[in-house]
């Protein structure tokens, strides 16, 4: 922990516009008292009176809600209430002109927190990324990040030399479909409702992130000092597969490093980037198919590695629109009446997911 300012700064909504929080505040530590969390209200209580202490004991204790069982079994007042300490504590930060720390803890309460005081969260990272711009500690640390400024694009190949990459008879049963500039009602009813595989190409022309994220100076200007939630490891199923919080600019060094690749690729996977990082979905546009046939848009995450990143065979519980910005993937498609042939596993954790098995020849 860094040292604490020599006179208490002023409270969250005097650094920070939190006006959900001074609307709310009352009403949610009401709700934390009433799920047991007495000791975080007295607490937060005194955080909000300018204890810095309190406002990072007040953390912690939402912190171990948190991870007191499975994610979807943690009480929704508990999410809120981390992000409420989080805005505390990064108060503090703010305050010392720690901006750095600051934007990871607010990072932090859009990540781990809930849904009542993001607007909130954003607002506070407005200011931090403000504050931060003449700060020579950023300016200092933007001295070092000096590496290839572009990702390595792919030139038109042949087959042979896709084939070269791609998994043994990859290319040698049915190709997906390719269509151009699709209409709504083809896709609708020829792909949609028939339940039928399509690649849409020359939808995507417009999007600012064809150009944009292909230079990295780019992405470290406008999320690099950003903290986002990373996996570490060849596939989630893997024994030493394992999840990290870096800065992103610290993914973008790992992925352009041979030797961290060679330890187990760093990939940022599932991540509701656009939500968190919002200069960054200034850059895409959802496309219109989202919406056909009236249906609403489950979720928007974000996926981004390196050469080589794999996902295990798995399927999701909705349909997906996959747009592919930089570089290439291959994607195997099996037609859901085979799903118990591809060996799911037992466990309802992985019961998504197929597992690994060995073929024996005898004789």
């Amino acid at each position: 922990m860094k040292s604490l300012p020599s006179e208490a700064p002023p409270p969250a909504s005097a650094l920070f516009s939190t006006p959900i929080l001074e609307a709310e505040r009352s009403d949610l530590l009401q709700r934390i008292s009433a799920e047991g969390g007495f000791a975080y209200v007295s607490v937060a209580t005194l955080a909000l009176a300018g204890d810095f202490r309190a406002a990072e004991a007040a953390r912690e204790m939402a912190w171990e809600q948190l991870h007191s069982g499975p994610w979807h079994s943690v009480v929704p007042v508990w999410r809120d209430a981390y992000s409420m300490a989080c805005l505390l504590v990064a108060a503090f930060h703010h305050g010392a002109g720690e901006y750095g720390e600051a934007l990871r803890v607010l990072d932090m309460g859009l990540i781990m927190g809930g849904m009542l005081l993001r607007k909130d969260l954003d607002a506070a990272i407005k200011k931090v990324l403000l504050s931060s711009e003449h700060s020579a500690e950023f300016q200092e640390e933007g001295l070092v990040r000096r590496r290839p400024t572009r990702f390595a694009e792919f030139e038109d190949s042949d087959e042979a030399k896709v084939l070269q990459i791609l998994p043994s008879k990859s290319l040698s049963h049915q190709i997906v479909e390719r269509r151009s500039s699709l209409s709504l009602e083809s896709f609708l009813s020829d792909y949609f409702l028939a339940g039928r595989p399509v690649i849409i190409s020359d939808c995507m022309f417009h999007w600012p992130a064809l150009t944009k994220w292909k230079d990295l100076e780019y992405l470290r200007r406008v999320a690099g000092d950003r903290t986002v939630p990373v996996e570490v490891g060849k596939k989630y199923l893997s024994a030493n597969w394992k999840q990290e919080l870096i800065t992103f600019s610290h993914f973008l060094e790992r992925i352009q490093d041979t030797e961290c690749y060679l330890s187990g690729p760093t990939y940022l996977a599932q991540h509701p980037l656009f939500d968190q990082i919002q200069d960054l979905s200034q850059d895409i546009f959802i496309p219109d198919y989202c919406f056909a046939g009236g249906g609403e848009l489950q979720s928007l995450n974000a996926w981004f590695g390196p050469a080589g990143t794999v996902t295990p065979l798995h399927h999701d519980p909705h349909h997906n629109l996959f747009a592919q910005v930089v570089g290439r993937k291959y994607v195997r498609l099996y037609p859901a009446s085979i799903s118990e042939e591809l060996y799911p596993y037992p466990e309802p954790m992985l019961s998504n997911s197929s597992q690994p098995w060995l073929k024996f020849k005898l004789g």
